[in-house]
């Protein structure tokens, strides 16, 4: 006669719990050491920082091909539609805005210039607005009457607002806070 062995192949209870254990830890690690919430608010914060920029090359490009510039004198303007908030130490009098309105780029936006009047149109179809868009993280522009401005944006994460210190060396007068423009007090090189 024939001997028969039946051998069951698979992973035993105590095998597929080490497995797990194992994995959970591994898990936690990679938590601990990424921390997904620092990386979302640096991802806000370039993003920030790219906005800013491309509304500060708009203007450059607004002052460079308009033959007399329009700009109003010391007006603070925020991306922010609540009616509460503040462009770096200086809270001016709030104002209620819908998003249609924050983002128009012929002037009655939260930048006061009317870009839609560069030779070609505006380079930006609307302004942008902060990723978190609060009275807390907000974009802020401030014109002055010699024809200059300053955009500032305020900072969230560790990396870009503590570490780097990227608000801190700007050449702006607020360390809290990333400035950019043609403002002499920025004291941009």
């Amino acid at each position: 006669m024939m001997n028969r062995t039946n051998s069951v192949k698979g992973f035993t209870l105590i095998e597929l719990l080490i497995v797990i254990g194992i994995l959970g830890v591994l898990a936690a690690v990679v938590v601990v050491v990424l921390n997904p919430a620092e990386l979302l608010a640096q991802a806000r914060d370039s993003q920030r920082m790219q906005d800013v920029s491309s509304v500060n090359s708009a203007l450059s490009l607004y002052m460079a091909s308009a033959s007399s510039p329009a700009m109003t004198t010391d007006t603070y303007h925020s991306g922010v539609t609540t009616t509460t908030w503040t462009c770096g130490d200086d809270t001016p009098a709030g104002r209620s805005a819908t998003q249609a309105t924050v983002q128009g780029v012929a002037g009655g936006g939260w930048v006061a210039t009317d870009l839609s009047a560069i030779s070609g149109g505006s380079p930006l179809s609307v302004l942008p607005v902060d990723p978190t868009n609060s009275s807390a993280y907000h974009y802020c522009y401030e014109e002055y009457s010699d024809e200059t401005w300053e955009l500032n944006a305020y900072l969230e994460s560790t990396k870009f607002a503590t570490t780097s210190n990227l608000d801190g060396t700007d050449g702006g007068d607020d360390d809290e806070v990333f400035e950019i423009g043609t403002d002499p007090g920025l004291n941009l090189m």
